[in-house]
């Protein structure tokens, strides 16, 4: 009982929100023209909170001819552009839902192309943070593991898309789910207790965590507790008054259910004594790995989130030059720096941009 509670001593200081310190992004290489292009690259969707218009600025200083046809409307906006054909490029802070899959599909025939482009926020309001699992202090679980917390939050379902294809072999069979505190090896009073689940309503959050950790699956937990960003425009009332927010969740529920899981984003849980955030982990045979801006940048940590951009290309067919270069330029030391910089989202590091180039044909990662 003793090294139970000195890993809960040490885990609770190592999930203490921590600063930002500056990346080493030497390894990355630095964008070099080759040539000079013209043309316009017509860019439809999100400005990523500012992030494509100083990718833009910093591209011009290298490509100078190339003009931008921008119309930033959202990310629900970015992969209805491309099957309009209004956009060669679609910015979007988020994974394509369901329908974006099925829209795009039957369009081309093919998925669209996602381009990892920065790392979403370690402890940013709004910035596509990456998931934290929460639960009561008093909860001595030590981590979880991604196919546990399927089990807690998901449920028994007979298949699952697979982007637009339903795929049986994603099923899950009755009985599978976790229901009970005793089935995560937790003893005592613990034991028998019902594990109470809490949550993202639908959106890009949502839709993450089912991809990431669901397989695609709609199928949730029948206790599941729905709940939005506090302080946003999804709120029709105030918070406090309509509890319909992650934050009063957090503080009036969550704090107060010995019992309860919940999926939220740091920057929801700021001054909260309540509630602690647990290691995860990959497989049953995966490290742990604790919430931190080093886990969430070198993407250790299981449930980190991407910035993407789309573009509309066949498997195997070449890119066109303007959106290859301007792609060089943004998996570059320079476009990453930018990411630093503007602080919003994290930069990428060198693995992450060696698997962008190495899919996209572009040329080899070298310093």
């Amino acid at each position: 009982m003793g090294a139970a509670v000195l890993t809960l001593v040490l885990l609770s200081a190592a999930l203490m929100p921590q600063p930002c310190a500056g990346f080493d992004l030497r390894s990355l290489p630095h964008y070099q023209a080759v040539r000079q292009l013209t043309g316009t690259l017509r860019i439809f969707g999100s400005d990523l909170n500012g992030m494509l218009p100083i990718w833009e600025r910093g591209f011009r200083a290298h490509q100078p001819a190339l003009q931008f046809d921008n119309r930033y409307v959202s990310s629900d906006a970015g992969i209805a552009g491309l099957v309009s054909g209004a956009a060669d490029l679609a910015p979007q802070a988020r994974e394509p839902t369901w329908l974006e899959q099925q829209w795009f599909a039957a369009a081309f025939g093919h998925p669209p192309e996602a381009v990892t482009v920065a790392g979403g926020a370690y402890d940013k309001e709004g910035m596509a943070d990456g998931l934290v699992i929460f639960v009561h202090r008093d909860n001595p679980l030590a981590g979880l593991t991604l196919p546990q917390l399927a089990g807690i939050f998901g449920a028994a379902r007979t298949g699952a898309f697979d982007r637009a294809a339903w795929n049986v072999s994603l099923a899950v069979a009755p009985g599978a789910e976790i229901r009970r505190w005793g089935q995560l090896g937790l003893e005592g009073d613990w034991a028998d207790k019902p594990i109470q689940t809490y949550g993202y309503a639908p959106s890009g959050m949502s839709n993450f965590f089912q991809l990431q950790v669901l397989a695609g699956s709609d199928k949730w937990n029948s206790n599941y507790r729905e709940y939005v960003e506090s302080g946003t425009k999804m709120l029709a009332t105030d918070d406090a008054a309509m509890r319909g927010g992650l934050h009063s969740m957090l503080a009036t529920e969550l704090s107060r259910d010995r019992y309860g899981i919940a999926i939220g984003v740091l920057p929801q849980a700021h001054g909260l004594a309540g509630i602690r955030a647990l290691p995860l982990s990959r497989s049953n045979d995966a490290p742990f790995v604790a919430p931190s801006p080093q886990s969430f940048q070198d993407r250790r940590y299981p449930l980190s989130r991407s910035i993407y951009i789309y573009l509309n290309r066949a498997p195997g067919a070449p890119l066109d030059p303007k959106l290859k270069e301007f792609l060089l330029y943004v998996l570059s030391q320079e476009g990453q720096a930018a990411v630093e910089a503007a602080g919003n989202y994290l930069p990428l590091n060198a693995a992450t941009v060696r698997e962008q180039r190495r899919r996209l044909g572009l040329q080899a990662l070298r310093p």
